[in-house]
């Protein structure tokens, strides 16, 4: 792993976004740490006072003007206080909004049940790009998500680059994020969704505009052609069985837009939105039998046998 592979943290910031919302929890944490200090030191003193009193019988109880006086600093410090976290918040706040740019990178991202579909816009239509659980951004460069869902309400959160956005079925909103340095950080949807929540998961790759520039135009391509006959063979599984009903390969006539476009599958790093690594075994375990990997997602066994199998695994491999 290298150093800009970081933890899944809000407190590991990449991006300006993500900055601010650290800057203003560790405001809030050291306030807070700060008044909890304050009060507690307040009640062992008081504590200590009393049982010093008890014990002395000529013990004169505090004036009154000491009493009004602590509580009338104790409320200007609360004021003081809520006023200054107001303030912060009300800025991060700007801050967090004030990111516009003509020349964003526009995103669709759609929540499913349990993966994500990430759409690269174009005003072109050929030059769109439809890939799932996997995002590319540019660094230095803004970028717009537009969120929304197929099904249920989803909760999209990269820590390390912004906070959580809901994705609400019929309603698209706008996340605006920027990343400031490369990297490799993950996401997941933070809003129950059902069953495999937990396995919702996706990438977020930060890199070079060059070389944002260079993968988006390798996703462009349509699917490499099957080059020998156990390629050929897998491809013609692929068509004939229940696969290109709900999936798509552009180059090919399959057309499904009921599960992720498969066009450049072998280029991810995962299957199953982060269930598994991307590895020939995991495919043909996923293949075989996902309800055993991840129950209560949408797709069924394929029931292939087995030289069936690994042969469509075979193809699935080359589609980079």
């Amino acid at each position: 792993m290298s150093a800009a592979d970081v933890a899944q943290s809000v407190l590991a910031p990449a991006g300006i976004q993500a900055s601010s919302i650290e800057h203003l929890w560790r405001l809030l944490l050291w306030t807070c740490t700060i008044v909890f200090v304050c009060v507690m030191s307040g009640v062992f003193l008081a504590l200590a006072r009393g049982m010093r009193n008890r014990s002395r019988e000529d013990a004169a109880p505090a004036s009154e003007r000491v009493v009004s006086g602590a509580v009338s600093a104790a409320v200007a410090a609360t004021v003081v206080i809520l006023l200054v976290l107001l303030t912060a918040s009300v800025w991060t706040g700007r801050a967090l909004a004030s990111l516009q740019a003509s020349s964003a990178v526009s995103i669709a991202i759609t929540g499913h049940q349990w993966w994500w579909e990430i759409e690269y816009e174009d005003a072109s239509a050929d030059r769109r790009v439809i890939t799932a659980n996997e995002l590319h951004i540019p660094v230095a460069r803004p970028v717009v998500l537009k969120l929304t869902s197929r099904d249920v309400i989803h909760s999209f959160w990269a820590p390390n680059l912004h906070g959580k956005r809901d994705l609400i079925p019929g309603y698209t909103t706008a996340l605006w994020l920027q990343a400031d340095r490369p990297g490799t950080f993950w996401g997941q949807c933070a809003e129950f969704c059902g069953l495999q929540h937990a396995h919702m998961a996706l990438q977020v790759v930060a890199e070079p505009d060059a070389e944002f520039q260079q993968w988006l135009a390798a996703m462009r391509q349509p699917a490499p052609p099957a080059s020998d006959s156990a390629q050929r063979r897998g491809q013609d599984v692929f068509m004939r069985s229940r696969c290109a009903g709900c999936h798509s390969i552009r180059g090919t006539d399959a057309w499904g837009q009921v599960g992720p476009d498969l066009t450049h599958i072998a280029s991810r790093a995962t299957v199953g939105a982060r269930t598994l690594d991307n590895t020939a075994d995991h495919l043909a375990a996923w293949v075989r039998d996902p309800q055993r990997v991840k129950p209560g997602n949408q797709m069924p066994p394929s029931g292939l046998a087995a030289d069936d199998l690994q042969a469509l695994v075979t193809y699935l491999e080359a589609l980079r």
